[in-house]
């Protein structure tokens, strides 16, 4: 049985989990700059992050298509992030991610 895809929902993971990559590696990279964002926020933002992720990857080929209309759409870094979290083999979860590699592949694509 195919199942159904409510396709504005799932633009709406895309575009939360490219603003919430946006707000976490901001944090990462600035932590200084929110006194507010504390662990148990950051787990929070997180979960969110890893949530939005899943929707996308439960919506299969209409998920990546969705974020692939939304990085043309919006060529920023965040996109680009949630594009490479939904090719085969990309970690299921932040919390597996090296920072490092990541912020490595988006500046070699421009960002």
């Amino acid at each position: 049985m195919p199942k159904d895809i409510l396709r504005e929902i799932v633009r709406q993971h895309a575009e939360m989990a490219a603003f919430l990559w946006t707000v976490y590696d901001h944090h990462l990279l600035h932590p200084d700059e929110n006194p507010d964002m504390d662990e148990e926020r950051l787990a929070r933002l997180v979960e969110r992050l890893d949530a939005h992720l899943d929707g996308l990857r439960i919506a299969g080929e209409v998920g990546r298509e969705i974020a692939g209309a939304l990085y043309a759409e919006y060529p920023e870094a965040g996109e680009m992030f949630v594009l490479r979290m939904l090719v085969n083999g990309a970690p299921k979860r932040i919390a597996e991610l090296e920072l490092a590699r990541v912020r490595a592949y988006l500046s070699e694509n421009g960002h």
